[in-house]
């Protein structure tokens, strides 16, 4: 069942995104780079807002480790792999951070409170990725690795705050996926 909480939630987040896209005539490398940035924001408010008021302590520690361990590793993996960025400003392209932080905040509400807050979070993380390759600060691989590493971070640090429904990604050397376990 949707709560008032999720579905305005859901709405809000929706809403960032739409308002954050520019229009054909503002589509220009600068606003796409500020559409982006201003939706990580909100994506990062969220994770951490939605707790704070839910009064979930726990959840706002788990938001806060998830976002700060995704920029550590981010950060780290930048001075480790230096990339040319696709405007060539400096080599810091690999993986996209602001990327990772959006996906970071997207898993850390959806693992904590559900896909109904959860898939309107991941697009507008999607958004974020979108806008990084559009406002040519990253390579189509630096959004998919800013992402999957913001996605993990955020499924392995934050817990569900309702343990019926779990989503839990897997892989093997044949292949990966994920698996839904549900309590009755």
């Amino acid at each position: 069942m949707m709560t008032l909480f999720h579905r305005r939630a859901r709405y809000g987040l929706a809403a960032a995104a739409l308002a954050c896209a520019p229009l054909p005539a503002q589509a220009s490398d600068k606003g796409w780079d500020d559409a982006g940035t201003i939706t990580r924001d909100a994506l990062m408010i969220a994770a951490v807002g939605v707790p704070v008021v839910k009064g979930d302590w726990q959840g706002l520690l788990q938001a806060g480790g998830s976002i700060g361990a995704t920029k550590l590793l981010t950060y780290g993996m930048k001075e480790a792999f230096p990339e040319w960025r696709p405007d060539r400003s400096d080599r810091k392209s690999f993986p996209s951070g602001h990327t990772s932080t959006a996906f970071a905040a997207a898993a850390t509400l959806q693992n904590r409170y559900g896909w109904e807050i959860g898939i309107p979070a991941h697009v507008a993380a999607a958004f974020v990725g979108f806008s990084r390759v559009q406002a040519d600060r990253h390579h189509w691989y630096d959004v998919v690795a800013g992402a999957a590493l913001g996605e993990v971070t955020g499924l392995l640090i934050t817990s569900k705050q309702n343990d019926r429904v779990q989503v839990v990604p897997w892989a093997g050397r044949d292949g990966g996926g994920v698996a839904l376990a549900m309590r009755f």
